[in-house]
């Protein structure tokens, strides 16, 4: 770690004030209108200017965000996630589909609280990931992922549930629910 980045992380009010920063003129660069201050996302990520996006959500380098995106609190992208699709017309007899024309309607990507898609996903758009659900790396998600499932491989398929038990899941279902809560050092509550 850099001299500088080791000074901006035992200074917690000089780390956020630089990261606020650099988000800020992020999002001001990117078009981000309709995203939580707390939102970060790298600097060389491919997004299109109408993403949603909730508070503490994450993604990361490389990641390339279609249109009618709306990501919730606490979710993670790991690095070259990309959601695409939807936006070619391939079903018109004689006309080759780059001549066809786009859609009228984009369907919205919705991905909930809480989920994890990992390094190098492809999503397609109109898809719904479910609150605290994970996707492993390298998966393709063609359906829905519902609420806090593992799901992985091409095309992705459960690979088993998050949590153990009922309760387990319950607790963290309540915790998500908390907006007082502070999750760390460098994490105030929102609100």
């Amino acid at each position: 770690m850099g001299r500088i980045k080791k000074m901006l992380r035992g200074n917690e009010g000089l780390y956020l004030f630089v990261r606020s920063s650099r988000m800020r003129w992020r999002r001001w660069r990117k078009k981000l209108r309709h995203v939580h201050p707390t939102f970060y996302c790298a600097p060389d990520v491919v997004v299109a200017p109408d993403l949603e996006a909730d508070e503490y959500s994450h993604i990361s380098r490389g990641g390339i965000i279609g249109p009618k995106v709306r990501i919730g609190r606490y979710v993670m992208f790991g690095p070259r996630v990309i959601i695409v699709g939807d936006d070619h017309v391939f079903d018109k007899a004689g006309t080759p589909t780059i001549f066809a024309g786009r859609p009228e309607v984009v369907r919205p990507t919705v991905i909930g609280d809480d989920a994890w898609v990992g390094a190098g996903c492809i999503v397609m758009a109109g898809v719904t990931i479910g609150r605290g659900a994970i996707v492993a790396a390298g998966a393709v998600v063609t359906k829905d992922v519902p609420p806090f499932e593992i799901h992985g491989g091409v095309p992705a398929k459960k690979i088993k549930d998050r949590f153990q038990t009922e309760e387990e899941r319950e607790r963290h279902e309540r915790m998500l629910e908390d907006k007082t809560r502070k999750f760390g050092k460098f994490c105030p509550p929102v609100g």
